[in-house]
């Protein structure tokens, strides 16, 4: 059997050593139009921060090595041109020489991987990159060490455009910016939740420039950034605004392309739509595992998995991929951001029904030296409590945390699960009741109906109407140093004894720090007859998001 791959790194290099672990008989052709077949593209933004000191670190497989081990034929500085299904065969051409030869094949994997967005690639100057290759890394390095370059602006607020911005504040001479199209950096999150990125990176002295597009730039002296509304001058501009699959060849070859993004179609085992041709990576559409609809996700993690799938089906090991939820993890300088499953725009789009809870539980256990607080913030089903998406932010135990939930959501667990997961527990390390269960026994407790909660732009709206106040049960201290507007103080541990202070006619909003104490408000007054509202998050919550707007 004679097996052809187009580009290597995380799809094409995985399935390729994957098939030869599995027949090693087989004939493995693996041709890449760059110069490495497998570079750890997720490390490009460190090496440029200096995190990463030698870019041979960034070479994981020279194609001499690869070649070595596993015993397949790497070409690179190849492109192929065309493929010819009827004759399952490809035209190549030699980059160095535009030599052309032919090829064929008994089963092809497509997997080249997606292009950053340049809408400015009729400006051709070196001031201007997008990052995609080693090459590109070092160019953008090279460029700002021995240059005069001061300002520096990044178009595009998603994961690398963050990561840029954090390793390239290791040089302090820079004066960073990054412009957004969107209204939050980092699409994925939710707008509330992207506070806490937007706290970070300004504390960090990187200007934000938020709800504001790029319509054109201008090279003079410096580079003139015009925007929807108002410009500003820069001496080097690096594109960050996102990718897009290249399934040219496969749509040029006529295999189902997605309309919009020209990605390519899969079935459930990763064929095209010729069953000789099989596709993978971030040049693809794959099934969401929450929604159970096409989407498309360029990470690294599913593409691995996605390799394994087409090595296995091609070897004859009959295997389906079960689908992506978008699990990742972000380094936002002293914090850490992770995501998986869907959001709230995803939800509203499709039409699902969800509620969110929103807990800050310490990291480990609060007498322990160094427990910090980790947000986590969960969409569900609430009826039967099955876990949609989370977001997790905090500086310890956030990656832990996130694993263990994207487990949760892959098995479809819902939060009664959740608060019966037996899970690791030391002071160091955790709480006898882990942020998980507490996740759990919150969403549990709200679809049991012994709370009943709202989100803080829930409450601003209700605040408006004379039925409902706003009561605070957080301590004297924590009252004076900042409090809801208007907002009735009465500290939880007082509560019983001024119960007749409260009009049993309103409904009242009741918070504290981050939601604990609150809930436990709410039950006293509850068996008092006080119609009451939990709201979630707390003030922690809300002075991050207040002071965002």
């Amino acid at each position: 059997m004679k097996v052809i791959i187009v580009g290597g790194v995380a799809g094409g290099a995985t399935t390729a050593a994957r098939l030869r672990r599995l027949d090693e008989k087989a004939e493995i052709i693996m041709i890449d139009k760059g110069n490495h077949i497998s570079f750890a593209n997720c490390g490009l933004p460190y090496y440029i921060g200096d995190v990463i000191k030698d870019k041979k670190d960034l070479l994981l497989q020279t194609p001499e090595s690869f070649n070595k081990r596993f015993n397949v034929d790497v070409r690179v500085r190849e492109k192929v041109e065309k493929i010819l299904p009827d004759e399952k065969k490809i035209i190549v051409k030699r980059l160095d020489t535009d030599e052309e030869y032919e090829e064929d094949y008994d089963k092809l994997v497509l997997s080249p991987g997606a292009e950053p967005i340049n809408p400015f690639k009729s400006l051709k100057s070196e001031k201007i990159k997008t990052l995609r290759t080693v090459e590109d890394s070092i160019e953008i390095k090279e460029y700002i060490k021995n240059n005069d370059v001061k300002d520096v602006t990044i178009i595009g607020g998603g994961y690398i455009g963050v990561e840029m911005a954090e390793n390239l504040s290791n040089y302090s001479s820079l004066n960073m910016t990054i412009v957004q199209k969107g209204t939050h950096l980092i699409n994925p999150l939710d707008e509330d939740m992207a506070c806490f990125v937007h706290r970070e990176l300004k504390k960090k002295g990187i200007n934000l420039i938020l709800n504001n597009g790029v319509n054109q730039i201008k090279e003079n002296e410096k580079l003139e950034i015009i925007l929807e509304n108002g410009k500003l001058e820069s001496d080097f501009v690096i594109l960050c605004i996102g990718v897009k699959p290249e399934g040219m060849l496969a749509k040029d070859t006529g295999l189902e392309v997605n309309l919009k993004n020209g990605a390519i179609l899969v079935n459930e085992y990763m064929q095209t739509t010729n069953e000789d041709i099989y596709a993978l990576g971030d040049a693809v559409m794959a099934n969401n595992s929450v929604t159970e609809s096409s989407m498309y996700t360029p990470l690294a993690g599913p593409a691995n998995r996605q390799a394994r799938v087409v090595a296995n089906n091609i070897a004859g090991k009959t295997t389906i991929y079960e689908g992506t939820i978008g699990s990742s993890i972000l380094k936002i300088f002293d914090y850490n951001l992770a995501m998986a499953g869907i959001n709230e725009k995803i939800c509203k789009a499709q039409g699902i029904k969800y509620k969110t809870i929103i807990v800050s539980p310490n990291s480990h256990a609060g007498y322990y030296p160094g427990a910090r607080l980790i947000t986590i913030k969960a969409l569900y089903n609430e009826v039967n409590g099955q876990i949609y998406g989370v977001q997790v932010w905090g500086k310890e135990g956030v990656d832990k945390i996130a694993d263990i939930l994207a487990t949760a959501i892959k098995m479809k667990m819902s939060a009664y699960d959740l608060e019966k997961l037996e899970l690791c527990y030391a002071p160091p390390f955790s709480s006898a009741k882990s942020p998980v269960n507490i996740l759990g026994n919150s969403i549990v407790n709200e679809i049991e109906e012994l709370v009943n909660t709202v989100t803080w732009e829930e409450a601003k709206v209700l605040k408006g109407n004379e039925e409902y106040s706003i009561l605070d049960v957080r301590t004297n201290k924590e009252y004076e140093a900042g409090a809801y507007e208007n907002a009735i103080h009465i500290p939880l541990d007082d509560l019983r004894n001024r119960l007749d202070e409260l009009d049993k006619t309103k409904t009242y909003l009741v918070y504290c720090r981050t939601g604990l104490r609150s809930y436990i408000a709410c039950r006293i007054l509850i068996q008092n007859g006080v119609r009451v509202k939990n709201i979630i998050g707390g003030y922690y919550f809300y002075s991050v998001i207040k002071n965002d707007n």
